[in-house]
């Protein structure tokens, strides 16, 4: 089945250490620039970092880690402890804490108490490092460098992988996750993309794979989305259990199993060390590029530690760059070389040649496309039911500088982007609005908020929507009739809720308001927070376009109703900031 030579305590033997890349290297040196400041890189060049022998005394290192690489760190520390390893002529005691990655990250951001119990964090993902920053009481995090990685792809049971040609045949991730959508002939199972890095990574690169395949791209990444959200556990710890337990009829028949999980190839590789050779799985690496884990080594709150600490901590990162550690880390099926993978770890974790095993993925996603994969989860998996109300004021003429197009024509194709990556059971609507557009009204209903899917006439209401964003034109010398519409549009908003589904309001401005007979700011945001209600949370998302719009304005009028302002230079970048809003909006609860 692919899987030979598993190493001891997973099989047989250990693996023998191997060169290792530069990278590596430059990971280690990293660690020691960024602490100068400490002294920790003048300690470790001039010895005082010793490798062992007598000690003076002990110090105490506390490392918060991912579950999958919690027991590796562990062995090293055991090992640390055997063999004396000692820093500034001090024995480490070095201890690990296991925890799911985004809980820590979540922790760090908001700057909870407790977060100082621990000197180092070894997250899954370098984007975990990323979300712990983001938060303006953020606990200080700095990243030293990475200590192992780990590709990701799509592991199966052996009778779902034989009907897929393995390990003979290729597929892209468009072309695997697709089987999973055609009836019953593949149950795929994922974890959370908003909770591990596996299913976001993994995402984000199946969105990148459908976009290469033609225009529809978005629809069809927000389609198998939809279908992966029937199968998704909420951490990577529980995902294996979803597999069958046995290779007997009932088991592998059963609906409610899975026959194939987005895994890391280590993941895959713990789960066969207990499987035995006849349930184990079989793992496809997509032909278009395996995202990696990277496991970043990070100081947590180093201003705070000691120095001692601190050095004992960067001891520790090296001893995972020596070849003890790093036989301990294949041992427990992460790789050290990403160049040159080795061939027990693949075998162990189900691959098999001719899969595209060496072949790592060269092009990270950006802060950007994880985002707008984590906005199109959120709306996939929970159904959105949003009333888009855009700016029709003669200025949304103006045109975009650097652009030979208006405003108003880079709007409508931002939000005719942002259209695509609903699902038919999400319900949207669009008003515009700028002055006496209707009688004294300052606004218009062009569609209804309903169902994507309904038909209408010949054809949907995505159909209806898509023709009114590409009829949208700016009223001659209209202005912005800001205020009125925004309350007109939440007061709808609010009772039309829909229980079950992301409720939000998108406004769309590119000026302040200018209709002197309109309701006051201040009158505004008291309405808006009158109607705003906890328990059927209906957020607005201000966005302000170009250099006329007030962003502290959109700002105040959003943060009445637990949603949020937001400002862009150019409108090309709305589709970004509203997927970024409803992930925000959804972490508030």
């Amino acid at each position: 089945m692919g899987r030979h030579s598993l190493p001891d305590e997973h099989g047989t033997d250990a693996v023998a250490p191997r060169s290792r890349t530069h990278g590596r290297s430059v990971a280690i040196a990293t660690a020691l620039v960024l602490v100068v400041a400490g002294g920790t890189a003048l300690a470790a060049r001039s010895g005082l970092l010793s490798f062992g022998g007598a000690c003076d005394g002990t110090v105490h290192l506390d490392i918060a880690a991912s579950p999958d690489i919690a027991p590796a760190l562990r062995d090293a520390a055991d090992l640390a402890r055997k063999n004396h390893l000692t820093s500034d002529g001090q024995c480490l005691d070095t201890r690990v804490q296991a925890g799911d990655s985004y809980k820590t990250a979540d922790a760090l951001r908001k700057g909870r108490k407790g977060t100082g119990d621990y000197e180092a964090w070894v997250p899954d993902s370098s984007l975990w490092i990323q979300r712990a920053g983001l938060g303006g009481n953020a606990t200080p995090v700095t990243a030293m460098g990475n200590v192992a990685s780990s590709p990701i792809g799509i592991s199966m049971v052996p009778s779902a992988a034989k009907s897929m040609g393995w390990p003979a045949k290729k597929y892209t991730w468009a072309q695997l996750t697709g089987a999973a959508m055609e009836g019953d002939k593949l149950r795929l199972g994922t974890a959370d993309p908003a909770r591990s890095a596996t299913g976001l990574l993994a995402l984000t690169q199946l969105g990148a794979s459908t976009k290469k395949s033609g225009s529809q791209g978005d629809t069809q990444a927000a389609a198998m989305a939809k279908a992966l959200s029937q199968r998704t556990t909420d951490s990577d710890g529980r995902l294996t259990d979803t597999l069958a337990r046995d290779s007997s009829g009932t088991e592998q028949g059963n609906p409610r199993r899975n026959q194939a999980l987005i895994l890391s190839e280590q993941s895959s590789f713990r789960y066969n060390a207990t499987a035995g050779e006849k349930d184990g799985l079989d793992l496809f690496y997509p032909k278009d590029g395996s995202p990696q884990l990277d496991y970043p080594f990070a100081l947590v709150d180093e201003g705070v530690k000691s120095t001692d600490e601190r050095r004992a901590a960067i001891r520790f990162m090296t001893l995972l760059g020596e070849d003890a550690g790093l036989g301990i880390l294949e041992k427990h099926g992460f790789r050290t070389d990403d160049e040159e993978p080795s061939d027990a770890l693949v075998a162990g974790a189900g691959g098999r040649s001719p899969q595209p095993y060496a072949a790592s993925d060269s092009e990270p996603p950006t802060d950007k496309e994880l985002q707008e994969t984590l906005g199109m989860w959120t709306i996939t998996v929970q159904s959105a039911r949003i009333t888009v109300v855009v700016d029709a004021s003669a200025s949304m003429a103006n045109y975009v500088p650097g652009r030979n197009q208006s405003r108003m024509e880079v709007t409508k194709a931002s939000m005719l982007q942002a259209l695509a990556t609903f699902t038919p059971e999400d319900e949207i609507g669009l008003w515009e609005f700028a002055t006496l557009l209707d009688g004294t009204r300052d606004y218009r209903k062009l569609v209804p908020t309903e169902r994507l899917g309904d038909r209408k006439g010949g054809g949907t209401q995505r159909d209806t929507l898509s023709e009114a964003f590409s009829g949208l034109q700016p009223v001659p010398g209209g202005a912005t009739g800001l205020y009125d519409t925004t309350l007109a549009a939440y007061e709808e908003a609010t009772s039309s809720y829909r229980n079950g589904k992301f409720n939000a309001l998108v406004v769309v401005t590119d000026g302040a308001n200018q209709d002197p007979g309109s309701i006051s700011r201040s009158s505004l945001v008291s309405r808006l927070q009158s109607l705003a209600d906890p328990r059927h949370p209906v957020p607005l998302i201000a966005i302000a376009v170009g250099p006329d719009a007030d962003k502290d304005e959109v700002e105040q009028i959003a943060g009445a109703t637990g949603g949020s302002g937001h400002q862009v230079s150019d409108p090309a970048e709305i589709h970004a900031v509203i997927l970024k809003a409803i992930v925000e909006a959804g972490a508030k609860g």
